[in-house]
């Protein structure tokens, strides 16, 4: 009858990195005659187990079994015979007699042993092995070797790593011998956390050892850089002289590249004359572009002070020579000059940066008066678009200018020019501080939301002097909120008072 013992077995918590390593593992069980009687796996990760394996201690003496330890004792017999013959045909001296066989190290229990390569037992000009050694030191796997079925994915870099408690816990060995066992391998331990890795190369591999925030050890590998590349100098060669003299001029019959509407200035070229009177503004009238939020055009003085190739001053001068007022604060309302069929102004914009503007003359606009559109009386204009607000969730009304002009059938140039002419004024930037108009009870301003689009709003006035119900002291409202909704801006600060309509 046979004697069992048994053993428990586990791929731990984690489980094996790969099938291949689960394959070798069992395997290796087989190899050492153990008998998997059962294997509960992991639902979520199937290279996670445990179980239980068993292997006999005393076994059974059959016919079988002595027929086959007799073929092994006279397997053993001729292996000694032909292992004497070759000795005594490659060595010098007479051979010596032969002598019972010794116990090979290696050997099991039940007087199995282990495998070993015999393709080249019969080469007489093999070398000779020590058979007492065999199977002890030789084939125990480098420490490289050992390590490799524990390595685990770095999640913090490229490469594999493993901890040196882990290991240690895995060999039944202690972290001492485990860090005396990197030493010997020509690998340094680090200080602590800042230290520089020291690098060692085994197999085409790089290893080093590093220490996290806790201090534990851990054992990093990765591939070793190939190199795609190599540096050579080069040899710097200075141009001789009278070189650029003897250059080849280029051919001139070659077409000229078509140039671009948007000029360039040459730097290293002498400034323009500028033309004076109409025929500056016949020279400018092209470069300018279409003003974004009133009828007409502008054109910005560091723009065209390149295209005449002039400085900004200086082109700034020559407009106030023709009788154009000077460009006051970028909230002041500019004075505009009639010119022929239309009105030519210059205004500062809130980077400080000078514009020219110019639109056609429309009515009877008296000399010096602030750019407007046609449209109706101011108080009329928010009198027709209040009733256009819808109200938001603040308390208070709005509506996209181009919704309402589409609703009046206007053009939003001229809403947009009516909308001004009441006093209020389109902000630059979504920031910017809006300028109030009162009317009817209640104040009126513009803003330009996130997106761009200009908004009209409007509220109660309940705090003339420029408190709101929904802001501070100062009648500031709070970011978020602001973001929140689409087309109203914060409310007047207590500087900012409101301008009744006219």
């Amino acid at each position: 009858m046979a004697v069992w013992e048994y053993k428990v077995i586990s791929s731990g918590k984690g489980g094996f990195a790969t099938p291949a390593l689960l394959e070798s593992f069992l395997n290796q069980l087989g190899t050492d005659e153990w008998e998997v009687v059962e294997f509960r796996g992991q639902p979520d990760n199937p290279l996670a187990f445990s179980g239980l394996a068993r292997r006999p201690t005393q076994r059974d003496w059959t016919l079988g079994d002595a027929a086959a330890a007799a073929a092994r004792v006279e397997a053993e017999k001729l292996r000694v015979e032909f292992e004497e013959k070759f000795r005594s045909a490659t060595a010098a001296a007479a051979p010596a007699p032969a002598e019972a066989p010794v116990a090979e190290a290696g050997r099991e229990v039940d007087g199995l042993r282990r495998l070993r390569d015999t393709e080249r037992d019969s080469d007489p000009d093999a070398p000779e092995e020590d058979w007492d050694k065999l199977g002890t030191e030789d084939e125990l796997p480098t420490f490289f070797e050992a390590m490799r079925p524990h390595l685990r994915r770095n999640q913090r870099g490229p490469g594999l790593s493993a901890g040196v408690d882990y290991l240690a816990k895995k060999w039944d060995i202690s972290e001492a011998e485990v860090i005396g066992a990197l030493r010997e391998c020509g690998l340094e331990i680090p200080e602590d956390e800042d230290a520089k890795p020291v690098y060692v190369d085994y197999d085409g591999d790089l290893y080093w050892v590093n220490v996290n925030r806790r201090g534990e050890l851990w054992v990093n590998t990765k591939e070793k850089t190939r190199a795609v590349f190599r540096t050579v100098p080069g040899k710097r060669v200075e141009p001789e002289e009278g070189a650029a003299a003897d250059a080849p001029a280029a051919p001139e019959e070659r077409a000229p590249r078509p140039q671009r509407d948007r000029p360039q200035q040459d730097p290293a070229g002498p400034p323009a004359q500028l033309p004076e009177g109409a025929a500056l503004l016949d020279r400018i009238r092209p470069l300018m572009r279409k003003n974004r939020r009133e009828p007409g055009g502008s054109g910005s003085m560091s723009f065209l002070s390149r295209a005449l190739k002039c400085t900004e001053s200086a082109l700034v001068d020559a407009f106030v020579a023709m009788g154009l007022a000077a460009p006051g604060p970028a909230d002041a309302p500019q004075a505009t000059t009639e010119i022929g069929d239309e009105s030519w102004w210059l205004n500062r914009d809130s980077r400080g940066g000078i514009w020219v503007n110019a639109r056609e003359k429309r009515g009877e606009e008296p000399a010096g008066a602030p750019p407007a559109a046609d449209a109706p009386a101011p108080g009329n204009v928010l009198a027709a678009v209040r009733l256009l607000l819808k109200e938001t969730k603040t308390g208070a009304v709005a509506a996209p200018v181009e919704r309402l002009a589409g609703e009046l059938g206007k053009p939003v140039e001229e809403l947009v020019g009516a909308l001004t002419s009441s006093g209020l004024r389109v902000p630059e930037k979504s920031r910017e501080k809006p300028i109030f108009v009162e009317h009817a009870g209640e104040i009126f301003w513009l803003n330009l939301n996130g997106k761009g689009e200009l908004w009209l709003n409007a509220k109660e006035s309940k705090y003339p002097n420029g408190k709101d119900a929904d802001g501070d002291k100062n009648g500031r409202r709070s970011r978020k909120k602001e973001e929140d909704e689409p087309g109203e801006p914060p409310p007047p600060e207590a500087s900012a008072e409101a301008v009744p309509a006219a």
